[in-house]
C-alpha cells in the first residue's frame, strides 16, 4: 500500500504523428496509377483522468514517466496509419498540475474527470495529396508532427470544507474520530497524524468534510517541526478551527502564534472565517482559563469542546454547519499563492 504523497515531478510525452508514404499504384493492366500515399496516424494524446477512490499521488512515484504512443505510418493503396493510443494517468481528486520551471499552475483538476494535457503530433500527409496537373509523380510526402515533451510538477490539494489547525496534543484528531468515520492515530505525544486525514460529518441531512492537519509549531512556515509541508491543504477549505488546548500553560498566547504562521505562509488564510475550539475543557482549572480566553479574545466565536460532553460538541457542530452554510471559498493568488518551493531532488529521494 502506498504512503500519503501529495507531490511529485513526472514527466510526459504525447506521441509523435505517423510519416505520411510515398506510394504509386501498381496493378495490372493499369499502366501509370498514380500516386497513392497514404497519411500518418495521430499521435497518442497524454491524458488526465481523476479517479474518486484515488487519495494520495504514490502511484506516480513509482512510474514517473508516462509516454503515449507514436502514430504508424501511411501506407500504399491510400491506407491511413494507425493512430497511438493515449496515455491516461490517474489522479485523486483535488489534484493541480503545474509547469516544473516555474511553479504555475498549469490546470486545476477540480470538478474535470478527464483533461487532455497534451495532443498528439498530427500525422503526415502521404504524397496521393500533392499529385496535381503539373506534378503528376510526386515522390515525396509529409513527415508527422512531433510530439511535446514536458517535465511538469504533481501536487494534491486536499478539498475540505472545514480544516483544524493547532498545535500538536491539540485534540484535533480526537474531535474528527468523535464526528466522522476517520480512524485518525491519537496517542499522548506530540506528531501522532503525519499526514491529513479526512472525514465526513452527516449533520441534519449535510455533508460536511472535515480535514484534520498535521500539528503546527511555533516556525512552522520556515520548515521547523513538519514545517509547511501541510499547510497548503487549507487553501480550498471555507473556514479554519482554531484548537486552543486549555490545559497547555501557554494557551493564550496558542492563537495569536498559530495566526502568525499562517500570515507568513499565506495571508489570504487568515481571510476565512474563524472559529476558536477550546479543548480538553474536562481538564482542571479549564473553565477558569476559558472565562480568560474569552476575555483576550473578546468579540470571536469560541466554543470549549469535551469529548467527554455531549452538549459542547453539539455546540461545535453547531458552529461548523453554520460556517459552511454562510462562507465561500477564499481564492488563491494569481500567481498560485499557495505554492512552495520544493527540492526536485527530494521527490526522487522520496524525501516527500
Amino acid at each position: 500500500m502506498f504512503g500519503f504523497s501529495d507531490e511529485t515531478y513526472i514527466d510526459v510525452a504525447s506521441g509523435n504523428g505517423g510519416n505520411g508514404c510515398v506510394s504509386f499504384h501498381r496493378e495490372k493492366f493499369i499502366p501509370k496509377g498514380g500516386p497513392d500515399g497514404g497519411d500518418g496516424g495521430k499521435g497518442g494524446d497524454v491524458v488526465f483522468v481523476v479517479k474518486d477512490n484515488l487519495r494520495t499521488l504514490g502511484h506516480l512515484k513509482m512510474v514517473r514517466v508516462y509516454k503515449a504512443e507514436n502514430g504508424r505510418p501511411g501506407q500504399g493503396d491510400r491506407c491511413f496509419g494507425r493512430s497511438g493510443a493515449d496515455v491516461e494517468i490517474p489522479v485523486p481528486p483535488g489534484t493541480v498540475i503545474k509547469d516544473a520551471e516555474t511553479g504555475e499552475i498549469i490546470k486545476d483538476l477540480t470538478g474535470e474527470k478527464r483533461w487532455v494535457f497534451l495532443k498528439g503530433g498530427k500525422g503526415g500527409l502521404g504524397n496521393w495529396h500533392f499529385r496535381s496537373s503539373t506534378r503528376q509523380t510526386p515522390r515525396f510526402a509529409q513527415p508527422g508532427e512531433k510530439g511535446v515533451e514536458m517535465r511538469i510538477g504533481v501536487e494534491l490539494l486536499v478539498i475540505a470544507d472545514i480544516g483544524f489547525v493547532g498545535f500538536p496534543n491539540a485534540g484535533k484528531s480526537s474531535l474528527l474520530n468523535l464526528l466522522t468515520n476517520a480512524r485518525s492515530k491519537v496517542a499522548g505525544y506530540p506528531f501522532t497524524t503525519k499526514i491529513p486525514q479526512l472525514g465526513a460529518m452527516r449533520y441534519d441531512g449535510q455533508d460536511i468534510i472535515l480535514a484534520d492537519i498535521p500539528g503546527i509549531i511555533e516556525g512552522a512556515s520556515r520548515g521547523a517541526g513538519m514545517g509547511f509541508k501541510f499547510l497548503r491543504h487549507i487553501s480550498r477549505t471555507k473556514g479554519l478551527a482554531f484548537f486552543i488546548d486549555l490545559s497547555d500553560e501557554n494557551y493564550l498566547s496558542s492563537y495569536d502564534i498559530l495566526c502568525n504562521e499562517l500570515k507568513t505562509f499565506a495571508p489570504s488564510l487568515l481571510e476565512k472565517p474563524q472559529v476558536i475550539i477550546a479543548s480538553k475543557y474536562d481538564e482542571d482549572g479549564a473553565e477558569e482559563r476559558l472565562a480568560e480566553l474569552k476575555k483576550q479574545f473578546a468579540g470571536r466565536e469560541i466554543h470549549p469542546l469535551s469529548i467527554y460532553m455531549d452538549e459542547t460538541i453539539e455546540d461545535v457542530k453547531q458552529s461548523f454547519i453554520h460556517m459552511v452554510s454562510t462562507s465561500g471559498i477564499v481564492e488563491d493568488d494569481k500567481d498560485g499563492g499557495f505554492t512552495t518551493k520544493v527540492d526536485n531532488d527530494a521527490y526522487y529521494r522520496d524525501e516527500y
